[in-house]
């Protein structure tokens, strides 16, 4: 997490908890000339499209207020989805033994994907399994990483 996003996600943070939310991480994207500033919110009966706009109105005017953003910015909040993307140790463990995938910002045996079972996780690092040869990765060197898990599908009605 990137200094920026850890102050967004100290100011944030408070708002969308205090609105029965939590977040679940942010990302600030820097395509071209105006960055986005995504918000991913979790709630324990799920988010839907009302949740994310609530969201979206509250945090736009904390965002309004103290301006942490210089310039136009888009704002998105959404759910984190299936395949979530994971930002801090504790999403880490949720995961282990799901596959994931992870893109680092300096390469590791020469490289810098990985994709594989997620084999073990603790506040530092991590350890995936990619092709028989098992990875000991540091979570301050990841860039992204996305979980996959496993969907169960039911039989259905006969």
């Amino acid at each position: 997490m990137s200094g920026k996003e850890a102050q967004l996600t100290q100011l944030l943070q408070p708002t969308i908890e205090a609105m029965g939310y939590s977040l679940w991480g942010i990302e600030l994207i820097s395509p071209g000339r105006r960055p986005t500033l995504r918000l991913y919110i979790d709630a324990e009966s799920g988010v839907d499209v009302d949740d994310c706009a609530q969201v979206s109105h509250q945090v736009s005017g904390v965002l309004d207020v103290e301006d942490p953003i210089s310039g136009e910015y888009t704002l998105e909040v959404s759910s984190p989805g299936v395949d979530r993307l994971l930002f801090r140790p504790e999403h880490y463990l949720a995961y282990v033994g799901e596959i994931i995938d992870i893109r680092l910002r300096l390469p590791v045996d020469g490289r810098r994907r990985f994709k594989g079972p997620l084999l073990s996780a603790d506040s530092e690092m991590i350890v995936v399994s990619v092709d028989d040869h098992e990875f000991e990765l540091p979570l301050r060197s990841v860039d992204r990483a996305k979980a996959h898990p496993r969907l169960e599908i039911g039989q259905g009605k006969k």
